[in-house]
């Protein structure tokens, strides 16, 4: 199911295409698709080129691995999500290694690295789901993650299914139009809260100002 994004300005068809349904097949997704979806979080920007990014990845036919991924979600995600073929747990390594110093940026980056993924995966067919609802605590004890490591999301991977596989509570929400600010709402011009006259600014060089 495709729902592109109705933008105000041109940009990428990738973007467009990028989004997050709930709805999977349980066609399993390819080893060289996987390796490609890690290959452009390999090449995100990140502060230091630290790289902070760490991924846990379990496919349905690694059962143990998987289940151990699947138990760390809230029950409203695992609703659906027990149907991805593909679960990934983002982790970001909060000190720097260049001098043991925090790494403020360590999310900001991981998060990079997962746009990078989603893009790609959009490229390839598939579809991911980034959730922030699981339990960090179990989590960090059942996947073994060091305490100087922060795990940031799990994410859903797959080839996009029918809507009608999903529990009801899902449909309607898998079905409603995308939405988004505005881009005048959250980009500011100079100081923080001073709109930038988006409006103004393209009619002035449609009149050739």
């Amino acid at each position: 199911m495709e729902k592109p994004a109705e933008t105000t300005y041109e940009i990428s068809d990738l973007i467009k295409r990028r989004w997050s349904p709930r709805a999977f097949t349980q066609v399993p997704v390819a080893a060289g698709q996987l390796h490609s979806i890690f290959e452009a979080a390999r090449w995100a920007a990140s502060s230091f080129n630290e790289q902070p990014w760490r991924f846990v990845v379990a496919t349905q036919q690694e059962e143990n691995t998987y289940q151990a991924l699947l138990a760390c979600l809230h029950e409203s995600n695992r609703e659906w999500a027990e149907r991805a073929p593909v679960l990934i747990l983002s982790v970001a390594k909060l000190n720097f290694d260049r001098n043991g110093k925090p790494n403020r940026h360590a999310h900001h980056d991981v998060g990079q690295a997962f746009a990078n993924m989603a893009i790609e995966a959009t490229h390839l067919g598939l579809a991911m789901h980034p959730m922030g609802g699981f339990d960090v605590d179990k989590a960090r004890e059942g996947l073994a993650i060091p305490d100087d490591y922060d795990p940031v999301a799990m994410i859903a991977v797959g080839h996009p299914g029918d809507f009608d596989s999903l529990p009801d509570a899902f449909k309607t929400d898998e079905l409603a139009p995308r939405t988004r600010n505005a881009s005048k709402d959250f980009v500011y011009s100079g100081k923080f809260g001073e709109p930038m006259p988006f409006e103004s600014r393209v009619k002035r060089a449609l009149m050739g100002d």
